[in-house]
């Protein structure tokens, strides 16, 4: 292992304790309410997909395999039974319920998210072409012609192939190579008719469905997921964001420049005591100004409800090394405490959207959707704490630096860039590190062409790694936050050396 690089201090080294353990013993409670959390959502699915086949094997239709024929109908059924069901659970793992993202978080519920939807569509397809190839044997007549009769004669089964199309063209601009064609709003705009896909499917199961027939219980079970759903999606997408935002009423109080094509915003509102969010959450941000209110951004906050003073409002440090550190040791590891005033975000603009929001003007007025995300103090499991950001990335490391619970010695922070003057809110970061006695390391400079590290070039051309930062890594929770291949790298090299799974806490920015 290389060693690791020299610390520059501004009063000497930090004295690092010793082995801490995996888990520490004041976060176990926390810890296992989160993991009855991930495995009661886990079995909830698995149940809701066994009911649906319980509820067709339960059914006449299963004694169908009498023929080829027969069999393809019976199968066609099952596979849109079992499809509709993992649709309902793809759609709820998105309507940002408090209990999924208390569990999973916004990033990995999104990524389940999106690994449901190809075999979500392969189900319903099969469901289709089953149906099809089973009634068209079944009456003695081809393909074509049963799909011209189903669209034609059969009630509502029009709006169903419809919905089919729908969810073919979402599942077809999910994919990276075709979604990063789009910018963000068109895809947006066609990731939304999935709403419109399951409206179209739902009436030719009601009106044609044998398993959905009037009087049967399953009936009831189907009638009452589609209305729990639904129920939630507007609770939770659209009521409690109206009802936040009025209460709070957010108004850009302040402006400042926070590196090259980055701006910090502040943000003061009513009764922001009582904004259920911690350090390191990101909201969606809806700025209501011209060009700017119809569309929300999520950005991490940089700084959690309070008047926590930005100590230098200069980016860069006047030095242009690569490797640097800062840290003292301070009489409390903690911040002082006072009364919740204002908030603020890092914004960079990275997209046409984004760059318009660091136009913002004091006195916009900003509704809000959130918080959201576990890339917070809440979901620790150890007593140090690793941080590592890149880009706008150290937005959210920066308040969660300034709330996380650590002794001095026992946080680390690593920060990403390309350039030390493109390492925004380094000076905060700086005098926070200071303040509170972490270790600071800023590495800049250009990856290596073949992009296989997250260090620059010369500092994996020395062999350095996380462990070279912070030797006792596998005993520590790790977060990362920047864009996603990068981050990919880091949490890969964390978890080969150790560190838990549930140890390991990350913010992609992709869509």
């Amino acid at each position: 292992m290389a060693t690791r690089p020299t610390l520059r201090t501004a009063s000497g080294p930090i004295t690092r304790r010793g082995p801490a353990p995996r888990i520490a013993p004041d976060r176990l409670g926390e810890y296992r309410r989160r993991a009855l959390r991930l495995d009661g959502l886990l079995v909830a699915s698995w149940v809701s997909v066994a009911l649906v086949i319980a509820f067709f094997l339960a059914d006449d239709v299963a004694a169908g395999f009498v023929s080829v024929g027969q069999s393809l109908t019976s199968l066609g059924i099952l596979t849109g039974l079992v499809g509709t069901d993992l649709l309902l659970v793809m759609m709820l793992l998105s309507a940002r319920l408090p209990l999924i993202d208390k569990a999973y978080g916004q990033d990995r519920a999104v990524t389940f998210h999106k690994k449901l939807g190809k075999p979500v569509l392969y189900l319903l397809l099969a469901h289709t072409i089953g149906l099809i190839a089973g009634y068209a044997m079944t009456e003695g007549v081809t393909p074509v012609a049963e799909t011209l009769s189903l669209f034609l004669t059969v009630p509502d089964m029009w709006l169903a192939f419809a919905g089919v199309g729908l969810l073919i063209a979402v599942v077809v601009t999910s994919i990276v190579s075709v979604r990063r064609r789009f910018p963000y709003e068109a895809w947006l705009a066609v990731h939304l008719l999935a709403y419109v896909a399951v409206l179209a499917a739902v009436p030719h199961q009601f009106s044609t469905g044998a398993v959905f027939a009037p009087g049967t219980w399953q009936r009831g079970y189907w009638l009452a997921l589609y209305l729990g759903l639904a129920g939630c999606i507007v609770a939770f997408r659209v009521v409690a964001p109206v009802a936040r935002s009025f209460r709070h009423r957010l108004t850009v109080t302040g402006v400042r420049a926070a590196g090259p094509g980055a701006v910090t915003i502040s943000m003061s509102g009513r009764n922001l005591e009582s904004l259920p969010v911690q350090a390191g959450q990101f909201l969606l941000w809806r700025f209501l100004a011209a060009g700017l209110w119809w569309h929300a951004h999520p950005f991490s906050l940089s700084a959690a409800p309070g008047p926590i003073p930005a100590p230098g409002r200069q980016t860069g440090l006047s030095t242009a090394t690569a490797t640097t550190a800062s840290s003292t040791l301070p009489a409390s590891s903690a911040l002082p405490a006072s009364p919740p005033q204002e908030l603020e975000i890092t914004v960079r603009g990275l997209g046409a959207g984004s760059k318009k929001v660091l136009n913002v003007r004091p006195g916009t007025r900003v509704m809000i959707e959130g918080p959201y995300g576990i890339f917070t103090q809440q979901v620790r499991t150890s007593e140090r704490i690793v941080m590592v950001g890149a880009g706008i990335g150290v937005a959210p490391i920066r308040s969660l630096l300034a709330e996380a619970d650590f002794a001095p010695g026992n946080a680390t922070v690593i920060l990403r860039a390309g350039t030390v003057q493109e390492v925004y809110l380094l000076s905060e970061i700086d005098e926070l590190c200071r303040r509170r006695g972490a270790y600071l390391f800023v590495e800049a400079g250009p990856r290596p062409a073949n992009r296989t590290h997250w260090l620059p070039s010369a500092s994996a051309d020395s062999g350095f790694s996380l462990l070279s930062y912070t030797p006792e890594l596998a005993s520590s929770d790790v977060y990362v936050c920047g864009p996603g291949p990068w981050s990919a790298l880091v949490l890969a090299e964390a978890r080969a050396a150790g560190v838990p799974a549930g140890a390991v806490h990350y913010e992609r920015f992709s869509w």
